[in-house]
């Protein structure tokens, strides 16, 4: 397999922080009606602007994030456990074919990550029709359904990195897809019962890229977020993960320098060689022969 891997310093501290027990975090701006007091990282200022070279090779060095045991790991579902980007990339073209409409060059990768009803508006602004935005968000919705009921396919090396991370420490979904789908997904794949927490945007938790989900999961999982690991495939959901003050795993095909200078540690696959070998020594610590 191509081997693009790359060690980042972790992400700079978040500006500014407030803990409490109480419900859903949401941080500022733009606060939900439906939170109060709340653990909340504010997103750092942005990164400089970063050209898109080919990844550097690989580093003698042993990745700084490898040395390191999270108190809590929270996954992303959609293209990091779950094989679902294609389902999703099919179902807004079938979406689309059905209104005979088309979206602009770019759209597919401009839509990957995001909540499915901004999904839905996206696809109805750019085939310049806003006002079908709730029906082409339905449809889309359901042609998704279907095609994940026919495949439901993990992603190489996450069914194995799910098992052991489980061995170590409390997991969590993060997810921008409706709860049954991502339950319906991971109850196929059989690795369901492993996460202690489901958390997906609803009245009180915003979609990625706000940090809402992942704030969220940490707390269930009665973790600091700088204690926890997101491990995560879109740029969409690296931003909700460094806003939140997570560590992050990037996993996919390279997606440039800007979005890998906001992760600790990028790989090709979550069968990565280090990876799998930081999950067992972790696992074996805490469950001996």
């Amino acid at each position: 397999m191509n081997d693009h891997r790359i060690s980042v310093s972790p992400p700079s501290a978040p500006e500014s922080a407030a803990t409490s027990t109480a419900a859903a975090p949401v941080p500022a701006p733009a606060p939900s009606p439906a939170q109060g007091a709340a653990a909340a990282r504010t997103a750092p200022a942005e990164h400089a602007a970063a050209t898109d070279l080919p990844a550097p090779a690989r580093s003698a060095e042993r990745p700084a994030l490898l040395a390191w045991t999270p108190d809590a790991v929270v996954f992303d579902c959609d293209g990091t456990l779950m094989d679902t980007e294609r389902n999703w990339q099919d179902a807004r073209e079938l979406t689309l074919r059905d209104h005979g409409l088309r979206a602009a060059p770019g759209f597919a990768e401009r839509a990957k990550g995001v909540h499915y009803t901004e999904c839905g508006q996206l696809m109805a602004d750019e085939a310049g029709r806003p006002d079908l935005a709730e029906e082409l968000t339905g449809a889309l919705l359901d042609h998704f359904r279907a095609l994940v009921a026919e495949n439901a396919a993990t992603m190489p090396g996450a069914a194995e990195l799910v098992r052991r991370a489980a061995a170590f420490a409390p997991l969590a979904v993060a997810s921008n897809c409706p709860a049954d789908v991502v339950e319906t997904c991971l109850s196929a794949a059989g690795l369901l019962s492993f996460f202690d927490h489901l958390v997906v945007p609803d009245d009180g938790v915003r979609p990625k890229p706000a940090p809402d989900v992942y704030l969220t999961a940490a707390r269930l999982c009665g973790a600091a977020p700088e204690r926890c690991l997101a491990v995560e495939d879109s740029a969409c959901g690296v931003q909700a993960a460094r806003r939140a003050g997570l560590r992050i795993l990037g996993v996919g095909p390279w997606p440039g320098n800007r979005v890998v200078g906001d992760v600790d540690l990028w790989v090709d696959r979550l069968d990565d060689r280090d990876v799998t070998a930081w999950a067992e020594r972790r696992a074996a610590r805490t469950h001996p022969h």
